[in-house]
């Protein structure tokens, strides 16, 4: 690891704004949860004038990040919207993610969107942005983006979206979110397809430290190298729990939950705020930084919001049904799939054993047991070395335990 000096950069600069409006978008975010999508606008230069959540630790975090901005609670007795140019809304993903229930679009905490239609419906903002997992792609054959743009063409809206990595804004995390945007007068694609700086190869492992989740090992692993895997906001155990990583030197320990808030790009120690007294804990920060949406890349939408760029419709074929693409757009009954990657940019990050500000956590040994035992039933190939540092690490933590 580095000193805090040499890390500095954890959140880096994206490409300057030539065209921002002097006072910005005024936003009103609904499921804002501790301000992900916001803090990311308000660093391309717009505002906050509505932020809605109902968790109250996110509450607590909301209110004391963004003093200034009207916060509510329930989206089901919001009556209506203040006057805004965008409504961000990064809605429940627990019925649509692979770690959740994947219960589909109508389960009772993803089907919450309809909310956002609801409050849509009587006004007329120029822009909706939209966030979660990209499971909802495939899941229940794709039936969660069909829902969502028939909803948007319905109410005659013409929407894009793209499936992105956080990689690829300078977070050593592998991270991929559906970001979906609308408008009733305006362009959503040359917002979302501007940008393909195209997939970098996968680097070579060897020296380098590498992200798993402690809490998998025998249907998958999260394996990613000189990256953490997907933070997430529970796990298949059922609890909020940090991924593991390996380091080159042979230790295995779980991150700092500040680093966790960097690796989404938030300055450390952002949900450090008093919080009622049922949400405090490690835990309830963990799940809301890993329930968060990555700051950089909420950043780039409004940055290219106030800039767009160029979309070549060459790019565009007509989406014939079978799985949805990447990226794809549509208007009416009409859809189109666009052939990008999943990395608009390439910004340059620090390896992950370098942005690490603060030690590692020693894997316990019941996590390491528990680890080693789910890999003994599996059927999965393991990285060469991988498990061998496992067990030497439970070995040398029981001695450590019998000292």
């Amino acid at each position: 690891m580095t000193t805090a000096t040499a890390a500095q950069p954890a959140i880096l600069p994206l490409r300057r704004v030539s065209a921002c409006p002097p006072q910005g978008l005024r936003v009103a975010g609904l499921f804002a949860g501790i301000g992900g999508i916001e803090l990311g606008l308000h660093r391309a230069g717009h505002q906050s004038a509505l932020l809605c959540e109902i968790e109250p630790g996110a509450q607590a975090v909301l209110r004391t990040r963004f003093p200034d901005t009207e916060l509510t609670g329930d989206v089901c007795g919001l009556a209506s919207l203040p006057e805004v140019d965008l409504v961000a809304a990064g809605f429940p993903c627990q019925d649509l993610s692979q770690a959740g229930r994947t219960v589909g679009i109508a389960g009772s905490q993803s089907g919450l969107v309809g909310h956002v239609f609801r409050l849509l419906e009587p006004v007329n903002p120029r822009w909706l942005l939209l966030e979660n997992v990209p499971f909802m792609l495939q899941l229940d054959r794709g039936r969660a983006m069909r829902h969502l743009t028939t909803q948007l063409g319905d109410l005659g809206f013409r929407w894009a979206y793209r499936v992105v990595d956080a990689r690829s804004f300078g977070m050593p995390q592998r991270r991929q979110r559906v970001l979906l945007l609308a408008s009733r007068d305006q362009d959503p694609r040359p917002v979302l397809f501007a940008d393909d700086a195209g997939e970098p190869p996968e680097r070579d492992p060897r020296g380098l430290a590498c992200g798993f989740y402690w809490t998998e090992g025998i249907r998958g692993l999260g394996w990613a190298i000189d990256a953490i895997p997907t933070l997430k906001g529970g796990s298949t155990i059922g609890i909020p729990s940090p991924p593991a990583v390996w380091m080159p030197d042979g230790l295995v320990g779980t991150p700092d939950v500040r680093d966790a808030e960097r690796l989404q790009g938030f300055p450390a120690d952002w949900t450090a705020v008093d919080f009622p007294a049922t949400r405090r804990g490690i835990g309830s920060r963990w799940k809301m930084v890993g329930n968060a949406v990555c700051t950089p890349v909420s950043q780039w939408v409004g940055e290219r919001l106030n800039d767009p760029g160029t979309f070549d419709d060459a790019l565009s074929q007509p989406l014939t049904g079978g799985r949805w693409p990447i990226a794809a757009w549509g208007e009416g009954k009409r859809a189109f799939a666009v052939n990008l990657s999943l990395w608009p940019m390439a910004l340059p990050r620090l390896h992950l054993a370098e942005f690490l500000d603060h030690p590692l956590h020693p894997l316990s040994i019941r996590a390491a047991q528990g680890f080693l035992a789910r890999t003994d039933r599996s059927s999965l190939r393991f990285p060469e070395g991988f498990l061998d540092a496992v067990r030497r690490h439970l070995k040398a933590m029981e001695r450590r335990s019998a000292a």
